[in-house]
């Protein structure tokens, strides 16, 4: 179903193209009947602070090393994902189709309904708190939330929120150098 002319997202598969795919093994079914409804933004990067060194790809398909970054030791058995990640160039890698339920929020709670992974898309963006987000990284975010948007209706502009939002007070991504303004004027 296409919505931007330039994403896409295949009904049958779940997967977005145009995308690289990395296929993570840590997700799960959604529970019956539910449905997409809301979109949270993440910010990572591994090692912290660092930025494309293809180690995200490592921690969502369980191969992280943890010798190869002394960070790396306490979050290497980590089992995590999240359905996309839009690195500093713009480019989307998917690790989960949007059908299943990608393991990116945690303990987290939207609007009183806790389990957000049960309800959610999450999408990582190569960051951290304290650096901008590129150019190139607004212009793919903006057609692929809408085209997500498209897809789950449900998805409205309140109902896209961060990381932060979702685990106030053990999470603070993707923080105060994401653009929330220019998200949402754009929706």
């Amino acid at each position: 179903m296409p919505s931007s002319g330039r994403y896409s997202i295949d009904p049958a598969t779940g997967l977005l193209h145009p995308a690289r795919h990395c296929p993570s093994p840590n997700h799960g079914p959604r529970p019956p009947g539910c449905v997409v409804e809301l979109l949270v933004l993440h910010a990572i990067s591994l090692p912290p602070g660092e930025f494309g060194g293809g180690w995200i790809d490592e921690l969502f398909t369980n191969q992280l090393d943890p010798a190869a970054h002394p960070t790396f030791e306490s979050i290497a058995d980590l089992r995590v994902s999240a359905h996309l990640l839009i690195d500093r160039q713009g480019n989307v890698t998917q690790y989960v189709p949007f059908h299943r339920r990608a393991w990116h929020a945690g303990r987290s709670s939207f609007r009183g309904r806790p389990e957000c992974n049960d309800f959610s898309v999450g999408i990582e963006l190569e960051g951290d708190e304290r650096t901008p987000f590129t150019e190139a990284q607004y212009v793919t975010l903006l057609p692929v939330v809408q085209t997500l948007r498209a897809r789950y209706p449900a998805i409205k502009p309140d109902r896209i929120a961060g990381h932060s939002d979702i685990a106030p007070g053990r999470k603070t991504d993707p923080g105060p150098a994401f653009d929330w303004q220019r998200l949402l004027k754009a929706l």
